[in-house]
């Protein structure tokens, strides 16, 4: 049986009225039966208590275990508190920036990626990282191990001025050495979905897939560049499917299926 993982991302809860599908969500939710459901930041829009709580609260109203992280958003707009506590309103609400969630068939594992003297751009520490990739490569092999962060890895599909992950070279071969089969970051409110032999001619036998959702929210409603979907994981013994799902006439239509193996072929 596969494992199943939900990921939306950018809510941006807080900047205009929400215009996320509540009922088509629930109605993908009914038909799909995820495990979990994988938040990758920016569930505010200006870091504020209150808009983050609005956030958990929806996401909360699904009923399924939520993994949420930071992202660049979720950090106060205002000093001192931006440097003195950038994650007090978010950890008051989710505890910690960093969650793990265990199952049978699941280790996911979140990051926080973003960091209060960057706007836009984003890093891991070291000991995250480290962290990180002890997990992974302590997990059973028949495990679906996905690592979720805020920052994108792979460049946006369509124009942007966000620069992906800080370091993401050194990042992206940790989590390949440690057996991760899925990255999924958020962040570009674009989608796009990459194995990593599609641009890393060194990728060995990995069968890591780069995985960025499109944003959820829409701050910017006429800003070209931008679009409003989430990303449905399946994981079985055999294979990975992204299933992007994208807003049109306030439904989730599937725009595309991807299917990646999930061992090469030795011969």
């Amino acid at each position: 049986m596969a494992a199943r993982v939900l990921q939306v991302s950018d809510l941006h809860l807080g900047s205009r009225p929400p215009t996320v599908p509540s009922a088509a969500i629930e109605a993908l939710i009914e038909r799909a039966k995820p495990e979990l459901l994988v938040v990758s930041g920016d569930l505010a829009h200006r870091g504020r208590y209150e808009q983050i709580g609005r956030a958990a609260a929806f996401l909360r109203g699904f009923g399924l275990p939520v993994l949420a992280v930071p992202g660049n958003h979720d950090l106060p707009y205002t000093f001192p508190g931006r440097f003195l506590r950038p994650w007090r309103s978010f950890e008051r609400v989710w505890e910690t920036t960093e969650p793990v969630y265990r199952s049978e068939n699941l280790l996911v594992i979140g990051l926080n990626s973003a960091r209060p003297w960057r706007h836009q751009s984003g890093g891991l520490p070291r000991e995250s990282l480290e962290r990180a990739t002890s997990m992974l490569a302590e997990a059973p092999p028949e495990v679906f191990r996905l690592v979720v962060f805020h920052h994108h890895l792979v460049n946006a599909p369509w124009r942007s001025r966000k620069r992906p992950l800080s370091h993401r070279g050194r990042v992206l071969r940790a989590f390949a050495a440690a057996g991760a089969d899925v990255i999924a970051g958020g962040h570009i409110h674009q989608a796009s979905v990459s194995a990593l032999h599609d641009f890393e001619v060194d990728a060995d036998s990995s069968s890591l897939v780069v995985a960025t959702t499109p944003g959820l929210g829409r701050p910017r409603p006429r800003r070209r560049g931008e679009t409003q979907g989430l990303h449905l994981y399946s994981l079985d013994k055999n294979a990975i499917t992204i299933d992007t799902f994208v807003v049109a006439q306030g439904k989730l239509q599937p725009v595309g299926a991807r299917r990646f193996p999930r061992t090469l072929a030795s011969d």
